[in-house]
Order: structure tokens, then sequence, then C-alpha cells
């Protein structure tokens, strides 16, 4: 091969085609759909803010010594609220002493009260067109007879109005606050402590999967004096494992719903239940608890009062 077909090939140059790459087309993101609800909530707030704004520029002080943190409140309190929770706490008391004393003398009953109710089996009374049927279901009336019974306070007094020895009752079964709720273990004895917290209670008997929703769902633990959700069975277990056996959710269900020897430590392990008012604000106001007969002993009926809670 000679130098002039050597440099002939280096100078000549290969062209190849250039490779394009074809990308497939993007589809568009799917935009995630705002409820009307929100859309008009936020509305309304920027609207609000556009009208504070406006009547800062007008009035630049405003009220801002009426509503100055540093500036000390004057709070007028009329003669008659102090007459009136005076009246309320003399009555409580009066009633307090002479159930102690007395006891029950109209409401509570010694003996298992069974009555009957109507209950729809297939269908709704209402928007449908099937057929209802209804049957008659027996319950228990009363909780005499039961071995465990759920307590729950209904009513949220002023301290002022309640007496010092029904807010230690009070206290004496975890019932601190409004719509809190414990299990009680049904005796003689915590029957005459529960009556003489009847306008301020409702309890009566839970089943079985009652008593397993409001573990699962509202169940909360006492863990070195704090308030620990039970989201996991390692929590149960090494806090009653080794004294009493229960290391699960399941075993903490049947011991609260077959009560046994180690009922009391399992129960002292459940925080007391924050449930929800069962009823809207309407109706608190038209209708209160005493009104409406949803205090005291409910037996079997305080089932569905728990259901609407959780």
């Amino acid at each position: 091969m000679t130098t002039d077909e050597t440099t002939a090939e280096a100078t000549t140059t290969t062209t190849e085609a250039p490779t394009t790459t074809t990308e497939a087309p993007q589809q568009p993101e799917e935009l995630q759909l705002v409820p009307e609800s929100v859309l008009r909530r936020k509305h309304d707030l920027d609207e609000l803010k556009a009208k504070r704004a406006a009547q800062e520029l007008e009035n630049p002080r405003g009220n801002r010594k009426v509503f100055n943190p540093k500036v000390k409140r004057i709070r007028v309190i009329k003669p008659e609220s102090f007459v009136a929770a005076a009246t309320s706490r003399n009555n409580a008391k009066t009633r307090f002493n002479r159930v102690r004393k007395k006891g029950m003398q109209t409401r509570a009953s010694n003996k298992e009260i069974v009555q009957e109710r109507e209950v729809v089996v297939k269908g709704k009374e209402k928007g449908e067109e099937t057929e209802i049927e209804k049957t008659i279901v027996k319950y228990a009336a009363n909780s005499v007879g039961a071995d465990v019974i759920f307590a729950i306070r209904i009513r949220n007094d002023r301290r002022t109005t309640i007496p010092p020895a029904v807010r230690k009752k009070l206290s004496m079964f975890r019932l601190r606050n409004v719509n809190e709720g414990v299990f009680v273990q049904y005796s003689e004895r915590s029957r005459k402590n529960l009556q003489l917290l009847e306008p301020y209670i409702a309890y009566g008997i839970l089943t079985k999967a009652t008593i397993s929703d409001l573990i699962t769902r509202r169940g909360h633990g006492k863990v070195e004096g704090k308030r620990v959700p039970l989201m996991d069975n390692t929590i149960i277990e090494t806090a009653l494992g080794d004294d009493t056996g229960i290391i699960c959710v399941e075993d903490l269900v049947e011991e609260i719903a077959s009560p046994s020897s180690n009922f009391q430590k399992a129960n002292n392990f459940l925080w007391p239940f924050h449930l929800t008012a069962p009823r809207t604000n309407f109706q608190k106001k038209t209708l209160g608890e005493v009104d409406g007969k949803d205090y005291g002993d409910r037996g079997e009926t305080i089932d569905e009062l728990i259901r609407q809670m959780l």
C-alpha cells in the first residue's frame, strides 16, 4: 500500500446517520378535585381578611386596648349567677345525703327488669319501598346481675355548682371530665356509689362487640403515668404480660367482658375513654340530659349511646 492510499484513507470520514430517540408524550397530571365546601370556606376567609385589612387602614389602633393581653380584663358576674350556683349546689348536696342514708326510692330496683321493644329487621322506615319487618326483642332495663358495666359522665356543670362530696366520688371513678367513660366491676358497693352520682352519669351493660370497638378505636393505656394509645400489642404485653398474662388486645377485651381476678389490673391499665358528644348543639340547648332521661342506670340500652359516641 502506497503513502498516497494511506493518506486518502485517513482523510476520508465516515458520516453516520444521526439517531433520534422519540420520547413518549407525557400524560397530563390529573388535577386534584377540591370540595365545594372547602372552596367556599377559603373564599369566606379571604373576604374576611380583606375586610379586616380595610378596617385596619381606616382605624389603625382598632380595639388594641380591649384585646391587649397586657391590659387586665374586667369580668362582670351578675349576682343572679351566685344565687343560681348556690341553689344548685345545695339541691345536689341534699339529694346526695338523702340517697346515702335512705337509698334510691323511685328509679332503682333490686331485681332485674326485663322489658320489650320493637326492632326493625329488614328495610328502612323512610325512603325505602321495601317492606318493613319488625320483631319484639327483650332486653335488660337495668344493670342488676351484670358483672361489668360501663359508666360515662354526661353532665359538665361548673365547679361551683357541684358539692365537694359529689366531686370526690366522681374522681374516685376517674370521671373528672364530661364524656369520659370507664369500666366498673358491678357489685353492691359500686351500685350504691353509682346511685349517688346518677344525675351526672349514665351506665349500663355493653356487648362484647362494643367493648372490642371501644378498646380498639378509643383505647389508651397508662404507661409510666402517661396516656399512650394502644397502637401495638407490645405496649399491653410490657405492662400486663408478666403479672396477668394479657399480651394482646383480644386478651384485654376478653378480660373486660368476662372478668376474673386480673380485672382490676387490666382496668387500671386502661385510661378513661374520651368519647364525643352524641347530640348537636341545637339538641343540647333544647333538650338537656336530665330531660331526655339519658342519665342513671340504662341497662342494655346504653350500648346504642356508646355506639353513637365512638
